[in-house]
This record gives structure tokens, C-alpha cells and sequence, in this order.
């Protein structure tokens, strides 16, 4: 008789009985799963975080109000970077339902479609995720010489009132985000700014103040293109409208493609059905028109273009809502969205290029450069991609990760990210030390090729930049890109910032779309470690000390600084007589020491690009041949240091 199985301990099941099943309230919903709601949470050190998804739900609900021709001005003040009010001019929340409209999820008046025919927020949920995450917030309604006003903390609400007002109708709602939650945040003026100028681009009329700064737009998308492109279009913006449709469009010097796309006044970030459609067939109509069998990526390479739609019940993928998912201009049997735009663009910008055939020439003379220098190269294309595929079976100069951006489904895809790092000693300290769920790193041999003035040639010749853009599966677009952040992982000396700019230069001259994206970073590392024994710090002050380290693990208390400034503090703080280290490189960190570096609290540099940077006349002064302006520069700027004996300087 075989003998008798005991159970194994670990295969012991925890009870489970009525008192595990819980019921939370809309509130408790909210906070307890801020992800569901806001997407990550965030200090507001990036565009995406969650403090900046507030203030667009409450935007949105004064954006619906003039698109229904209800207010023409929207007033925004932020102050000391924590706390936010909005005013609109719209017709105000009805009264009687004012508490309902801020507390009580799937409470709203959008699910009716004749009073918000073709609004962002339709679930019911925007505004009271911004509730329910604010520390403080307050909503009035003004309407017809009534107002009414309620105050929550934390999504309770603490007091209401009703009075008499001679203000004009609309809403005001403040919030101050609750800090417990988004821990040291603090609202960007730049992040706000781009948010309410694509607001202004996408609803021609409406006027927003902005801590008393005008923003408006009286050309809509054609503005847009202009205030974000970085290298001149070869001819004047297409800008075409039809109803609930509006395209603009033109070709530049530079590689790729770029997109800017929106639904309902929303900025889809990463596109979605409406944009995918555009793509498709601005390069049929293109083609069609020039009766040459062209290859639809010569048609894009080079296109900047933005495209708005507004269609009924708008689904998206996320909450977050920026991207659309939506088959149909109107649920249950409208048309495509497919055939929407195809229809709009086949008949649009073809009519356009018969009645304009100087921009139409233009057109196919820029394809025709673009077929004829991906044909040189493409013997080149092939060895490449040949190499690449066998890279992605085992890329030497890339330990991966689990998660990647462009996965179907994952909770953590838009925390993927991977470390450009210079030679093995750097690459094997992150290695040890990353989280290989979501951190790859790619190791450089050294300092990359300058490839400034070089054409796409390069990145398919040189094995570094071809196994890099593999990595990245950027080579047909950001589609598929594989990491949400790109960081580039340097030595903080000379060589290192060298080796930046020549990263930054690679990007710029073949990816530029990139860093517009907001997907390029610098990794900020200590440069020096000040440390001290707990036993030479007196008690009060140490206690205070390891209350702020949060441990006292370890017989020494220990700060990283960054600056020479953050080391002074740190010397006056860890006194007397602190042991100070120099870190010299990447390398000389331990694996122990640089996980906290590229933990939680890892800091990122992002790589902004703007019209104002005139990036072509500073990368020819900084990564062209060595210019006359240049070697001035440098001689005039030149510190000599002489060496002087003991009694020399004593005499001085």
C-alpha cells in the first residue's frame, strides 16, 4: 500500500470566508485603486502623471461646456505649484445635483448624448477621481442667480451651502492633490501650458487664462504644426476641414514620421483607430494621385501631421484616454472610422493636389528622394536586418527585460525602460543591480559614431546603431516601441557628456520623433557620497537623521549628493570629520549601491525638443567639423593654470 501523502505546507489554503468579502464605497474605490482611474500616480515630473490627469478631468468638463456653445473663456490659476482652480463660463451643474455630480461614481449628464453630443468624459468618472484623490476640493455651481458650493477632504464631504450670487453661470471646482498619495508632487508650468495650448489648437474661439497668460489660437492645427516643428515644412501647412474632421499636413528635411492626432478635443498620445486610418490613407491618396507605384514609407518619411476628430461615445483604451479604440463614428451600426477619414482625406487633399500642383510637385520630388536613397541603401537595409533578426535571438549588447512597452496587455508596460550605458564596468553595475521585470540595458563599446550630417545609411552600416534600433524596434516607427523611457547612462566627466550629446545627436538626426515624444532621458547620478559613523553624531541629531534615511540598519549614515551644493549640506549635516568619496564613473558604484539610483527614486533628466532650440544650427556648432566659431570659442575661453613654487605664492 503506498504511503499516505501528507500535505504539503505550502499548498495549505488560507480560509476564506464571509468576513474577506468587502464593500467600498465610490470614494474608497477611487483611492484604494488610483491606477484603475489616473493611470500612474506620479510627482509631476512627467507629462503622463497623475496630478496633470486631475486637472485635464476637470478641463474637460469646461471644454465639453464650449463645445456645446456654452462659455467662451476658461480662467486656470496654480499656485505655489500644489493647488489648482478652474472657471468656466459654461451653463454650471444643476444645482440639485451638484453633490451627486462630484461624489457618486457613474453620475453625470453625458450618458444622454443630445446634452453632450460629442464629449470627452462620458463614464461618469473624471471629476470624482479628482475628488476623491485631493487632499481639498471644492465645486460651485452658478446658475441663474443661484449658487450652490461643497467641500470634500479626501472624497468626504465636510460642508455645503446655497446662496444668492450676480455672478456669471458656470463652474469653479478647486483641488489641492492629496500629498499622501502623490508624495513631493509638484504641477510644471511647461507640462500645463502644452496641455492648454493643444486645448486652444482644437477649439478655435475659446479663450484660456492661465495664471492671467493669455492662450489662444485662431488657426487651429495649422498653429499647432507650426509652434511644434523643428525643422521647416518643404511647402506651406495643408490645412483642410470638414465636419467633425480637420487634417493639417506637410513634408520637412528630417526622418520619420510625426503625428499629432486628437478625439473630441482629447490629445491621443499614442494615436489610436483615427490615426491609424489617416496614415493609411494619406499615403493611398498621395500614391493614387501621383499614378506612381510608390512605397507608402517613402510617401510618410518626412510627414508631420495632426489630425482631430469628433465622434459620439468616443471608446478608449484606458482611462487615461490616450488612445482611441473605437471602430465607429457612433456605437452600435455608424460609420467606420476607417472609411470616416479615408472618405474625408481621398477627396479632400486629392482635390487639393489638382488645384495646387506646385505643392503636389514638391510632394512627389521629396518621395522621389526618399525612394532614391532607400534603394542605395538597401543591400545595406538587408545585411542589417538579417543581422538584427539574429540580434533578437540573442542580442549581445542587450540584457533585456520581461515587460515591454508594445505588449498587449500589462499592468507595468509604461514602466518599461532601458539604460544606454558605456562600456562593461557601467553596464555590469545596473545589470546586477536593475529590476529585470521592467529595466533592459544596452551596453555601448565605447563613444559611439558622430553621425551628424551622415545619412539613414549609417545606422544600417555601423552594428552598434543597427543592433540599438533593433533593440528599440523604432526602425517602421514608434508603433512598436518596445520601452517607455529611453535613458541614456553616462559617466558625469567630460567623456561621458560627450558621449550624451553624440546619443542625443543619433536620435535627433534619425528618431527626432523620440524625444518628442518625451521618451528620451539622462540619468542623473551622485557624484559624491558623504558618510559618517553613528557614533560621532550626537544622539538628537542622529535620531532626526535616521527618521530621514528611513533605516538604521547600517553603522554609518550615508548621503548621496549631486552637487557640490547638496555635498556642503551634507558635510554641515554629518559633521565632524565626514568620509567623502569622489565617484569617478558609473563602475566605481556598487551594484548594492546603484539600485537605489535606478529604484524609486531614480532621477531622470528628460530630453525636451522645441521650435525654439534651433537644433539644426546647434548640432552643426557643437558635432560639425571643427568650425571657425568653434575654435574661437575655445581660445577665447581658455584657463591657463601656471605652475607656481611655494615662496611664488606666498609672496602674492
Amino acid at each position: 500500500m503506498a504511503e499516505e501523502e501528507k500535505p504539503n505546507e505550502e499548498q495549505i489554503v488560507t480560509a476564506y470566508t464571509e468576513e474577506h468579502i468587502r464593500h467600498l464605497s465610490d470614494m474608497e474605490h477611487i483611492r484604494t485603486r488610483p491606477g484603475m482611474y489616473i493611470g500612474k500616480l506620479g510627482d509631476g515630473s512627467h507629462a503622463e502623471d497623475g496630478i496633470y490627469v486631475l486637472l485635464k478631468e476637470v478641463i474637460d468638463n469646461s471644454i465639453d461646456e464650449f463645445k456645446m456653445h456654452a462659455g467662451r473663456r476658461i480662467e486656470i490659476t496654480v499656485e505655489e505649484g500644489l493647488r489648482v482652480s478652474v472657471r468656466d463660463y459654461g451653463r454650471g451643474i444643476p444645482l440639485g445635483k451638484l453633490i451627486e455630480a462630484v461624489s457618486m461614481l457613474n453620475t453625470g449628464g453625458k450618458y444622454d448624448s443630445k446634452a453632450f453630443k460629442k464629449s470627452v468624459g462620458l463614464n461618469g468618472v473624471g471629476v470624482k477621481a479628482v475628488n476623491a484623490l485631493s487632499a481639498h476640493f471644492e465645486v460651485r455651481s452658478h446658475r441663474d442667480g443661484e449658487m450652490r458650493c461643497a467641500t470634500f477632504e479626501r472624497g468626504i464631504l465636510t460642508g455645503e451651502h446655497s446662496e444668492a450670487t450676480t455672478d456669471e453661470n458656470g463652474t469653479y471646482i478647486y483641488f489641492e492633490p492629496d500629498s499622501t498619495l502623490f508624495r513631493n508632487y509638484s504641477f510644471r508650468t511647461e507640462f500645463i501650458e502644452t496641455m492648454l495650448r493643444n486645448y486652444t489648437y482644437l477649439n478655435t474661439g475659446l479663450t484660456i487664462m492661465f495664471n492671467g497668460r493669455r492662450i489662444h489660437s485662431r488657426n487651429g492645427l495649422v498653429d499647432l504644426l507650426n509652434d511644434n516643428m523643428t525643422n521647416d515644412g518643404l511647402y506651406p501647412i495643408v490645412h483642410l476641414k470638414g465636419e467633425d474632421i480637420e487634417i493639417a499636413f506637410t513634408h520637412t528635411g528630417q526622418y520619420g514620421e510625426e503625428y499629432y492626432s486628437f478625439v473630441n478635443g482629447q490629445h491621443t498620445t499614442q494615436g489610436g483607430t483615427h490615426q491609424s486610418a489617416f496614415k493609411k490613407h494619406i499615403a493611398e491618396t498621395i500614391k493614387d494621385f501621383s499614378g506612381k507605384n510608390f512605397d507608402y514609407g517613402d510617401i510618410r518619411n518626412g510627414l508631420v501631421a495632426a489630425i482631430a476628430v469628433n465622434i459620439e461615445e468616443p471608446l478608449f483604451e484606458s482611462q487615461t484616454k490616450i488612445k482611441l479604440g473605437s471602430l465607429t463614428t457612433i456605437p452600435d451600426g455608424g460609420m467606420s472610422i476607417d472609411k470616416f477619414v479615408g472618405d474625408f482625406v481621398k477627396e479632400q487633399v486629392d482635390n487639393y493636389l489638382h488645384k495646387n500642383t506646385d505643392i503636389a510637385d514638391i510632394i512627389i520630388q521629396k518621395i522621389t528622394e526618399n525612394e532614391k536613397e532607400r534603394k542605395a541603401i538597401a543591400g545595406v537595409t538587408k545585411l542589417a536586418r538579417e543581422r538584427a533578426k539574429k540580434a533578437n535571438l540573442h542580442n549581445r549588447k542587450l540584457r533585456d527585460c520581461r515587460i515591454h512597452l508594445n505588449d498587449a496587455k500589462g499592468e507595468m508596460k509604461e514602466e518599461s525602460s532601458i539604460f544606454i550605458t558605456e562600456g562593461d564596468s557601467a553596464s555590469g553595475s545596473i545589470t546586477k543591480s536593475r529590476d529585470v521585470t521592467t529595466q533592459a540595458v544596452f551596453s555601448l563599446r565605447g563613444k559611439p559614431l558622430n553621425c551628424f550630417g551622415l545619412t539613414k545609411k549609417v545606422v544600417y552600416e555601423n552594428e552598434e546603431f543597427n543592433l540599438l534600433q533593433a533593440a528599440l524596434n523604432i526602425e517602421d516607427g514608434l508603433d512598436g516601441l518596445r520601452y517607455d523611457k529611453v535613458i541614456v547612462a553616462t559617466d558625469a566627466d567630460v567623456d561621458g557628456m560627450h558621449i550624451r550629446l553624440l546619443m542625443i545627436t543619433f536620435f535627433l538626426q534619425f528618431f527626432p520623433e523620440l524625444i518628442k515624444k518625451g521618451h528620451v532621458y539622462i540619468l542623473q547620478t551622485p557624484l559624491f557620497r558623504v558618510r559618517n559613523r553613528k557614533s560621532k553624531i550626537g544622539k538628537n541629531h542622529l535620531k532626526a537623521l535616521e527618521e530621514e534615511a528611513k533605516t538604521s540598519k547600517s553603522d554609518f549614515i550615508t548621503r548621496y549628493c549631486y552637487s557640490d551644493e547638496e555635498r556642503i549640506a551634507a558635510i554641515e549635516a554629518l559633521g565632524p570629520d565626514p568620509e567623502i568619496t569622489r565617484f569617478k564613473g558609473l563602475g566605481e558604484i556598487s551594484p548594492d549601491e546603484f539600485k537605489h539610483f535606478i529604484g524609486p527614486d531614480i532621477r531622470l533628466e528628460q530630453v525636451s525638443l522645441h521650435k525654439s532650440d534651433q537644433v539644426k544650427e546647434l548640432l552643426e556648432y557643437y558635432m560639425g567639423k571643427n568650425t571657425m566659431e568653434r575654435q574661437n570659442f575655445i581660445i577665447n575661453n581658455l584657463v591657463i593654470e601656471e605652475d607656481r613654487t611655494e615662496e611664488e605664492d606666498n609672496a602674492i
